[in-house]
């Protein structure tokens, strides 16, 4: 890949922090936009900026429109066998939280939901809430040491009772990569249904649905160089249309009388309200960008970041690495003996380099490993073995400073 070329579609790239040029290694909390997608949110609002699904005037029909074709955009992405299969949300935790309570209703009490150790909040406590409302109940697929999931285990706790599974792609504070293949093979055998959080997932590696052969797929815009406050659902159809609605309101409605409600088709069944127009046409941008590259090429560059910053990383005296999964993608998580991540991450901020610190909404995580948080550094595709070096040298000056 041209890197050169790729950053230059990333104005943010060329800002400086504290005086100092930016190395962006929070891409596992956010991505940043190409110009792309900046210049197309601006253009909806300067150009088209109008209600869709509803308005007969050529603004409406020009923004809806335009929004539908980012649907169609995203629905070929995926490989998903209908655009109505492909759901607008605010974004991953909105998407799992549709899930946890519409297919949710669905269920009855002692019916089993699976989860795994190394979910992020989002990917639990909408299933907690679940199984308190529906009284079903939790099961967990327990991780080891190098963070990596024990399928043998989890093969013993599927049965007739398990009605769904949900289980992240790729960790978020680990950089696992879960065989999701077996985990949905495994769970399809015994009828239930599966849901791939793949927050950390797109923006890496390609994904087809149908391949996979997932029921649910939820994912954020913003983690894969779109709009915030934007996100996407995959669901079959046959199953979303067993799903009773999330929310009511405007577009969601066949027919409305103050006696009964009847409700739309898919997708507009599970989108009430006015939605984000301008995080959806963005999103369809972002999926276009995504086009443009091999995906290939972009799993190889960042594998050879994340090699190349443990290869640097590991002369550090004193460094402990949490998540050494014979799988994994771009995500180093890490401590060094002595010293509190969050003293580290506020040093190397001071020298424009942007990690995150803390439990990474994984506290089961945290846990397990008898740790308070890590160090986060997370690489996208228009991050260099350059940057590498500046945060490299910025940690062995930080170092001796806060060991005094």
């Amino acid at each position: 890949m041209n890197i050169k070329a790729i950053r230059s579609q990333f104005p943010i790239l060329e800002e400086k922090i504290h005086g100092k040029p930016l190395v962006y290694f929070d891409n596992g909390a956010t991505t940043q936009k190409p110009l792309s997608v900046i210049q197309r949110v601006n253009d909806y609002y300067s150009k088209e900026n109008a209600n869709i699904h509803r308005g007969v005037h050529t603004l409406s029909q020009e923004a809806t429109t335009a929004y539908e074709n980012a649907r169609n955009t995203i629905q070929e992405y995926l490989g998903a066998k209908q655009s109505h299969e492909i759901l607008f949300t605010k974004g991953t935790t909105d998407s799992i939280n549709l899930v946890a309570f519409s297919f949710g209703e669905l269920l009855n009490a002692d019916d089993e939901v699976i989860i795994s150790a190394m979910e992020h909040h989002s990917n639990i406590v909408p299933w907690q809430m679940l199984c308190e409302r529906k009284g079903c109940k939790l099961r967990v697929i327990p991780m080891n040491e190098k963070g990596e999931l024990e399928l043998d285990v989890y093969d013993t706790l599927l049965s007739e009772k398990t009605k769904l599974v949900a289980v992240t792609h790729i960790s978020n504070a680990l950089g696992t990569v879960n065989n999701v293949e077996h985990i949905i093979e495994k769970a399809h055998a015994v009828g239930a249904k599966v849901l791939i959080d793949g927050a950390q997932s797109i923006q890496h590696i390609k994904v087809n649905v149908q391949d996979l052969g997932c029921d649910f797929y939820a994912f954020s815009g913003h983690k894969l160089f779109g709009p915030t406050g934007i996100g996407v659902l995959y669901g079959k159809e046959e199953i979303l249309n067993q799903m009773p609605p999330y929310q009511g309101g405007g577009d969601m409605i066949k027919e409305v009388t103050l006696e009964k409600t009847t409700y739309n088709e898919l997708p507009h069944k599970f989108e009430a309200g006015t939605p984000n127009i301008a995080g959806g046409i963005g999103l369809g941008t972002a999926f276009e960008f995504l086009n443009s590259l091999n995906m290939e090429d972009v799993l190889k560059h960042e594998q050879e970041l994340l090699n190349y910053a443990t290869e640097e990383l590991s002369k550090i005296e004193g460094i402990q690495f949490y998540g050494e999964a014979e799988e994994k993608t771009s995500v180093i998580s890490f401590l060094i003996d002595g010293l509190h991540p969050y003293d580290v991450g506020t040093l190397l901020d001071k020298m424009g380099i942007a990690v995150r610190t803390g439990h990474h909404c994984t506290q089961p995580i945290m846990d397990q490993f008898g740790i308070p948080g890590t160090i986060r550094a997370s690489f996208a595709l228009y991050n260099t073995k350059e940057e590498i070096d500046l945060f490299i040298a910025a940690l062995n000056r930080i170092i001796p400073i806060l060991q005094d």
